[in-house]
Formats: structure tokens, C-alpha cells, sequence
């Protein structure tokens, strides 16, 4: 095989492993992301949180804490878990996963990796003809 058929042949092998990575990416992110969300939104996570914030109130007012204090305290240790779940759900601020920007980032990263396979498709052409 001559070095003109090899570079064909390498450039087209990475191009079709970009296309299998960019097509694993697309199915196996979002069933990720999906998977956290329910997670984090079961009737367990639920359980699990209510419990976490009663003990860390709990563990407050032992140390002595005022009540008030304690109680503002659990409340944004509450809001944290709140927040992820907003994130989560991309509604954190300007942040989004999925959605319409993220359909949009998407088709970008597609875009920009086409070109640079693209790029070096024409590069490794010129090079051959050189040869």
C-alpha cells in the first residue's frame, strides 16, 4: 500500500471514530443527565434530603445554635440541594443542559469538528500530491 493510500486511509479511519464518539456522546449524555435528574427527584432523594436537613438542624441546636439561626442556616443548606436541582433542570442562571442551547452547542461542536476533518482531509490531499 502506497503512503498516499495509508493517509487516505488514516484520515478516513479518525473521521469515522469522531462520527462513533459524536454518536455515543448524543445518545449516552442525555440518558446520563436524565438519570441524574430522576435521582436527584425520587421519592427517595426526597427522604433522604428531609432527613439530612432535620439532622443538620438537629446537630445545630445541640451545639447551641439560636433557633433562628439554625433555622436560616438549614434553609439555605436545603437551598443548595434546591440549586443543584435547578441546574439540573437548566434553570440555573444562564446556565442550560439540553434545551434549545444545548441543541445549539450541539450542532456547533458537530460543525467545528466537520471542519477540522475537513481541514484535514485537504491537508493530507496536498500532501499526497506532493509526493
Amino acid at each position: 500500500m502506497s503512503e498516499k493510500q495509508e493517509k487516505k486511509k488514516s484520515t478516513s479511519e479518525e473521521a469515522e471514530e469522531v462520527r462513533d464518539i459524536l454518536s455515543a456522546v448524543s445518545t449516552e449524555v442525555p440518558a446520563l443527565i436524565k438519570s441524574i435528574i430522576a435521582s436527584v427527584f425520587s421519592e427517595e432523594a426526597g427522604r433522604s434530603m428531609g432527613k439530612a436537613a432535620a439532622a443538620f438542624y438537629k446537630e445545630l441546636k445541640e451545639s447551641g445554635m439560636p433557633d433562628a439561626v439554625a433555622v436560616k442556616m438549614t434553609e439555605d443548606y436545603i437551598g443548595v440541594f434546591t440549586s443543584l436541582g435547578d441546574l439540573l433542570k437548566g434553570k440555573g442562571k444562564g446556565i442550560s443542559i439540553g434545551g434549545e442551547k444545548g441543541k445549539e452547542l450541539g450542532e456547533e461542536i458537530e460543525k467545528r469538528i466537520k471542519e477540522k476533518l475537513a481541514e484535514k482531509k485537504r491537508a493530507s490531499e496536498e500532501e499526497a500530491e506532493e509526493d
